[in-house]
């Protein structure tokens, strides 16, 4: 919100929307620092899920939003092992209790994890 105390992401929501208009690929990423020491420290992946809700303010959809969460990335980095939910692949996966397709906010609502195929349970 403009005008209102904390930060303004005003020029990086211009741009990132810029980029996404011309067609190119938006990735998801933070440096949130997860840190006592740090002076604004968010709770660990909180900052994920901020970062997603960013993108579609910026005008990507929630599934391109996803996108530049899961696959994107991982063919930008080369990580051709996961991204993508298919046999063969890593199987790092969330479970939600919502659907982020239609409101990209139910990514908080975490119901169960797996990584490298472990189910994990919630801290």
């Amino acid at each position: 919100r403009p005008g209102a105390p904390g930060p303004s992401y005003e020029a990086a929501r211009a741009s990132v929307a810029a980029l996404h208009r011309a067609g190119v690929p938006v990735l998801a990423g933070t440096d949130a620092n997860h840190t006592a020491a740090a002076p604004a420290s968010p709770p660990f992946g909180e900052s994920v899920h901020r970062e997603l809700e960013l993108l579609t303010e910026a005008g990507l959809s929630p599934v391109e939003a996803l996108r530049a969460a899961t696959v994107l990335p991982a063919r930008h980095f080369g990580l051709e092992d996961r991204g993508v939910v298919a046999p063969g692949k890593r199987a790092d996966l969330v479970l939600l209790a919502g659907d982020p397709l239609s409101d990209i906010r139910a990514s908080r609502t975490i119901a169960r994890v797996w990584c490298a195929g472990i189910e994990y349970a919630r801290a």
